[in-house]
C-alpha cells in the first residue's frame, strides 16, 4: 500500500475512534444473498438502460432482483421498462395507473422488493461496480447493521472512474451517529449509495410523504435510531447525475436563497418526525441539539449574506426560523454578531467581502469545507 493509501486508512481511523466508530475490515460473502434494486422512474427512459445496467453488471456474489416502478411517464420510459424486462428475467416492471409522486412511488417499490437487503436507485443514477457487493458483505458480517453508504460522486454526462477502496469501513454504533446527525444538523447521503437491511425497513417503516425533500433524512434517522450503520472509506457506491430536471432544482429551488430555507425548514422537519414522537429522553435532548444547529446554520446563512452584500437575501424570513427553532437563540453569539451586521447594514459598493467581516465569512467558509472533508472521509 502506498504511502497516500496508508494515510488514506489511518487518518479516518484516528478520527472515527475519536467520535466513536470503529475500522473493520471487509470479508468474502459465503453465501449469495438476495438483493432488491427498487427503480422508481418518471420521465427518465433516456437514463433507464444504463441505470439497470448499473444493478446488474459486476455485482458479483449477490442476487439481483430489479423492480422498475414506472410513475405513469409521459415519455417513453415504461417501453423502454417492459424492453429491458424481456431481456433480462432478472426485471420486473410495476406501472403505476396514476402519477403518484416521488415518495409515494418509492413506497410501492420497497413494498414490492423481495430481497434480504434493498436499494432504491433513482433512474437517472448509476450503481458502481461492485457496489451491492461490498454493502451486501457488511451486511452479512454484522448483523446488528442497517444501513451501509459509501460516497455518491455528482457527474453530469460521464461518470467519472469508481473509487473501490481498500476493503476498510466504520462501524458507527447507531446511537452515535444519530447523535453525531443532531450536533451537526445536516444529511451526510445524498440517497442511491444506501443499501438496508429489508427486515429494519419493515420495523421503522416507508418513508413520509409529507417531507418531500428531506424524507431520506428522516429515514436515515430512524434507521440509526433501532440499528447501527456502515461507512465505506474511500469508495464510491453510486454516482449522482446531475441535470436541470433534478427534483432539487426543479421543485425545491436548490442554490438560490429560497431554496436554502425550503431545505432547513425541511431538515428541521424531518428531525422532529424521527425524534419528535419518541419517549426518550435522551431522543428529546437530540431533538433540541438538532434544532439549535439548524437554527445556527440559519443565522450562519445571513451573516455570510451580510459579509458579501447579497441585498436580496431574505433575512428577516431566515432569522424568523432561527427563532422558532431556538428558543434561546437571542443569546447566542451568532446572533449578536447579526446584531451588529443590522446596525452597519450591507455594502452597496462592489467588494467581495465587507471589509470588518471579511475574517469572519472566510472562517464559516473553511468549517464548510471542512464538514464536507470530514463527511468523505468517515462518512458523518
Amino acid at each position: 500500500m502506498s504511502l497516500r493509501s496508508r494515510a488514506a486508512v489511518v487518518l479516518p481511523r484516528l478520527i472515527a475512534a475519536k467520535m466513536g466508530g470503529a475500522l473493520e475490515q471487509l470479508e468474502p460473502l459465503r453465501r449469495r444473498p438476495r438483493v432488491s434494486v427498487v427503480i422508481p422512474c418518471y420521465n427518465y427512459g433516456r437514463y433507464l438502460r444504463t441505470c439497470v445496467e448499473s444493478a446488474l453488471r459486476h455485482q458479483h456474489g449477490v442476487d439481483v432482483e430489479i423492480i422498475i416502478v414506472d410513475d405513469k411517464s409521459t415519455d417513453d420510459s415504461l417501453v423502454i421498462a417492459q424492453a429491458i424486462a424481456v431481456r433480462h428475467p432478472e426485471v420486473s416492471v410495476m406501472a403505476q395507473p396514476i402519477n403518484m409522486g416521488a415518495l409515494a412511488t418509492y413506497n410501492h417499490g420497497l413494498t414490492l422488493s423481495r430481497g434480504e437487503y434493498v436499494v432504491l436507485l433513482s433512474a437517472d443514477d448509476l450503481l458502481t461496480p461492485g457496489a451491492l457487493t461490498r454493502a451486501g458483505e457488511i451486511m452479512e458480517m454484522q448483523p446488528s447493521i442497517g444501513l451501509v453508504y459509501g460516497v455518491a460522486p455528482k457527474f453530469h454526462d460521464i461518470p467519472p472512474a469508481a473509487r473501490s477502496g481498500h476493503g476498510d469501513w466504520i462501524h458507527w454504533p447507531g446511537q452515535q451517529w444519530l447523535r453525531i446527525r443532531c450536533q451537526s444538523g445536516y444529511n451526510v447521503i445524498a440517497s442511491p449509495e444506501v443499501m438496508m437491511r429489508s427486515s429494519v425497513l419493515r420495523q421503522i417503516g416507508l418513508y413520509r410523504t409529507d417531507l418531500p425533500h428531506a424524507g431520506d433524512l428522516e429515514m436515515w434517522l430512524r434507521a440509526a435510531s433501532v440499528s447501527d450503520v456502515g461507512f465505506l472509506i474511500a469508495t464510491d457506491q453510486a454516482f449522482y447525475r446531475q441535470h436541470q430536471t433534478n427534483m432539487h432544482k426543479a421543485t425545491f429551488k436548490s442554490g438560490t436563497h429560497e431554496g436554502g430555507l425550503i431545505d432547513l425548514e425541511q431538515r428541521a422537519q424531518a428531525f422532529q418526525a424521527a425524534l419528535g414522537n419518541s419517549a426518550s429522553k435522551m431522543h428529546a435532548q437530540l431533538l433540541a441539539t438538532a434544532r439549535a444547529s439548524i437554527a445556527r446554520h440559519a443565522v450562519d446563512y445571513i451573516n455570510y449574506a451580510y459579509a458579501r452584500g447579497q441585498q436580496s437575501f431574505p433575512v428577516s424570513s431566515y432569522e424568523a426560523l432561527a427563532r422558532d427553532l431556538s428558543p434561546d437563540f437571542a443569546a447566542s453569539a451568532e446572533a449578536r454578531a447579526l446584531t451588529r451586521r443590522k446596525r452597519l447594514g450591507m455594502l452597496t459598493i462592489g467588494l467581495p467581502l465587507h471589509p470588518v467581516w471579511a475574517a469572519s465569512a472566510i472562517a464559516l467558509r473553511m468549517v464548510e469545507l471542512g464538514r464536507r472533508a470530514r463527511r468523505f472521509a468517515i462518512g458523518v
